[in-house]
């Protein structure tokens, strides 16, 4: 991976984080900053994390469903593909609703549905349904390592007077 790639991910995983943290931070106004920062980092780190894994999930569902492993090597993120995923973390910044943050990812996921079909000969449809299960599975599992991060540090809010 790229380090323009890499970056791209971690403004992505920046953006996503501080959409899920700031309303954290504004519910629970004695919060120290510090706990705050590292709440974002960590959660930048996790989100850029699943839009890495993105491609590489849908590719792995790709080859459950072909008879024989496609020639290539894998799907990866390029800058091309990139770019819009970042832009739509940015764009739809979590606070601005889900809505158009669902339709910002359905876009970025039809953009991945392209090349993820000409790597794999499967037909655009079959391409985009390993594409959205990819996504599914994946915010799914970090749903709900957010919500034991949420569970985790109310614990610690209430036993630190």
């Amino acid at each position: 991976m790229s380090p323009v790639v890499v970056a791209l991910l971690m403004l992505a995983g920046l953006s996503e984080a501080l959409g899920r943290v700031t309303p954290v931070a504004v519910r629970r106004p004695g919060l120290p900053r510090s706990r705050i920062v590292r709440l974002m980092l960590a959660g930048a780190v996790v989100e850029g994390a699943v839009f890495a894994l993105w491609p590489l999930t849908a590719w792995t569902l790709a080859e459950l469903l072909l008879p024989s492993p496609p020639p290539g090597g894998g799907l990866e993120w390029t800058p091309g593909l990139i770019i819009p995923l970042a832009l739509s973390a940015v764009l739809a910044f979590p606070l601005l609703g889900p809505l158009l943050h669902l339709l910002l990812f359905l876009g970025v996921g039809a953009g991945l549905t392209g090349p993820l079909s000409a790597e794999t000969d499967l037909g655009w449809w079959p391409a985009a349904g390993c594409v959205a299960v990819a996504g599914v599975v994946l915010g799914v599992t970090v749903e709900g390592v957010r919500r034991l991060v949420v569970r985790i540090s109310a614990t610690d809010a209430v036993e630190t007077p």
